[in-house]
């Protein structure tokens, strides 16, 4: 009976996997979005960096075939077992990338990695942070906070923040080698 499998990749080798499976009449999903950046052309990426999934009869084709595609790392298992992927999550999958491409794709970030901002609502409402980074390709958003005197990483939605000043280095003080800006 077909079902469909998980298939965990060598980096950035999600299509090349894709299309030996797809030589070999085994149909194969790669979820993929488009990134657009200002300034560059749109460029397709991996939904799941490192996966894709494939739909086979194990008992007819085999683990072992999984195993020696050139690109590929396992066969997705727990236990030993081949961890089956249920159809409705395929289908969920497909539909919610088809509604992200027809809104023009995931949102950038408003904010650089290294930017002030300032938590607006939630358990963290009020306190300063520097942005580290988005969590691809989520809403969620990475930050540090100094909070009892220690940097602590958080994930909150990017709704949630604002910027809070100016980014940048603090004036300088010295010339180097100890001497004084005059003001």
């Amino acid at each position: 009976m077909e079902c469909w499998y998980a298939l965990y990749t060598k980096p950035r080798q999600e299509a090349r996997v894709g299309e030996q499976l797809e030589a070999k009449g085994i149909e194969c999903f790669v979820p993929l979005y488009t990134e657009r950046r200002r300034g560059e052309a749109p460029r397709s990426r991996p939904l799941f960096p490192c996966y894709l999934f494939a739909r086979a009869d194990l008992e007819r084709v085999g683990v072992s075939f999984f195993r020696w595609l050139p690109g590929m790392r396992a066969l997705v298992s727990f236990g030993g077992v081949p961890a089956r992927v249920p159809e409705e999550a395929i289908a969920l999958v497909r539909k919610r990338l088809a509604e992200v491409e027809a809104c023009g794709g995931f949102r950038p970030a408003r904010f650089r990695p290294g930017d002030r901002v300032r938590v607006r609502e939630g358990p963290l409402a009020g306190l300063e942070a520097v942005f580290e980074g988005p969590l691809e390709p989520s809403e969620r958003v990475r930050i540090l906070i100094r909070f009892l005197g220690e940097c602590n990483r958080a994930e909150v939605p990017v709704e949630m923040l604002e910027a809070a000043g100016e980014r940048g280095h603090p004036p300088r003080r010295t010339r180097g080698h100890g001497r004084w800006v005059k003001r």
